[in-house]
């Protein structure tokens, strides 16, 4: 999250801000912050770069929190958590990361986080649209615990084939999700093995007072690219990745939006900490029996992306739409448009042809397999 400096058009700054014009970046406000969308080699080619290289991506936007349980006892942390998330945080072993969501009482997503077992505490990294609800959610509902939202900390994340070369021998050891205090460029910083590209990568917390010169320190090695938040779009849809308040919502359950993946046995029906969550009622029942609108992947004819919004049609001569499209953009990796959007579930399965109004025009839509590129995380 970084301190947040207010401007005058009243978007929020990172400690990162002055390097983002110092770099020529074309800012725009994101969030509630004045952020990078693109740099002087444009969204194309940042996209290709991070594919092939490595990307630097400021998120300090985001929001870091941590969850200490008065006790001492960090289970009972987890186990306070676990009201709040559908995620097994209990047995979350100390020094790993898992991607959970928050719930609500209709079994909609309030927000998609991570969360890390740090040992003596829990630390978690949230969205910046969500980061103060959140906290207030955890204050609230978290009535054992020490919340703390960390205001003085910058986030930096590094994705690419590359990255690890850069960090070198202090995160060799990283398996993917694996989370250390690691020494960088003389700065103490908290990595992850984690990212959203879809690309083996880092991220990385370091205190704001030094993210400008770590930033510069990571940015002198030949293979890394500063990456605006352009490309950070078109990499994390390549890899089938949601955006919250655009593929999941409030109204969204998580198997509808094809996260059930992150919702571990033990909190299923049958599981020895089953439900207990908000929305459980629901949630549970989709998960034995599914839902009636599914999230997937659209490959679109030619070369123009459907956008957002689109609506689906059946077929070329249908006029009730059967769904919408989420996310959309050109895959620079795959050379082609590529969307993800919501259908009923019976026309879920890859290689369904739909059909997309796009300028007031039909245009070809199939159900694809994600991701659009395979992950390449370091298992």
């Amino acid at each position: 999250m970084g301190r947040a400096v207010t401007d005058t058009q009243g978007l929020r700054r990172t400690p990162l801000h002055a390097l983002h014009v110092e770099l020529g970046a074309r800012m725009t406000g994101f969030a509630g912050y004045d952020m990078p969308l693109n740099y002087g080699p444009g969204v194309m080619k940042e996209h290709v770069h991070t594919r092939t290289q490595a990307g630097l991506f400021d998120v300090s936007h985001m929001g870091q929190i941590e969850i200490r349980a008065r006790s001492g006892r960090t289970q009972e942390a987890a186990l306070a958590l676990e009201r709040l998330v559908p995620m097994d945080i209990l047995g979350l072993k100390e020094g790993r990361q898992r991607y959970a969501f928050f719930t609500n009482e209709s079994g909609g997503i309030e927000d998609d986080l991570m969360v890390t077992n740090r040992g003596d505490h829990l630390f978690l990294v949230v969205n910046a649209a969500c980061k103060e609800a959140d906290a207030d959610r955890l204050i609230e509902g978290l009535t054992e615990c020490d919340v703390t939202v960390r205001t003085d900390r910058a986030l930096l994340a590094l994705q690419g084939p590359r990255a690890a070369e850069v960090l070198g021998d202090a995160v060799a050891d990283l398996k993917f999700m694996d989370v250390a205090e690691v020494e960088i460029a003389g700065h103490p910083c908290l990595v992850s093995r984690s990212g959203y590209t879809g690309e083996d990568g880092f991220e990385i917390s370091v205190a704001d007072i030094g993210a400008d010169a770590l930033a510069k320190t990571l940015l002198a090695h030949e293979a890394v690219e500063p990456i605006g938040l352009g490309a950070r779009d078109s990499l994390r849809l390549e890899a089938g990745l949601c955006l919250y308040g655009s593929d999941i919502d409030s109204e969204t359950s998580p198997v509808e939006a094809a996260l059930e993946w992150a919702i571990q046995k033990s909190r299923r029906s049958g599981g020895a900490r089953a439900g207990g969550f908000p929305g459980a009622a629901r949630i549970l029942k989709e998960l034995d029996e599914g839902a009636s609108r599914r999230r997937v992947g659209l490959s679109a004819s030619g070369r123009a992306p459907i956008r957002a919004g689109t609506p689906l049609f059946a077929s070329d001569d249908s006029d009730e739409a059967i769904g919408t499209v989420t996310s959309g953009a050109f895959g620079p990796t795959v050379e082609a448009p590529v969307a993800m959007g919501y259908v009923p579930a019976d026309m879920a399965e890859p290689g369904t042809v739909l059909s997309a109004e796009l300028r007031g025009k039909r245009v070809a839509a199939e159900v694809a397999k994600l991701p659009f590129t395979p992950a390449n995380f370091k298992r």
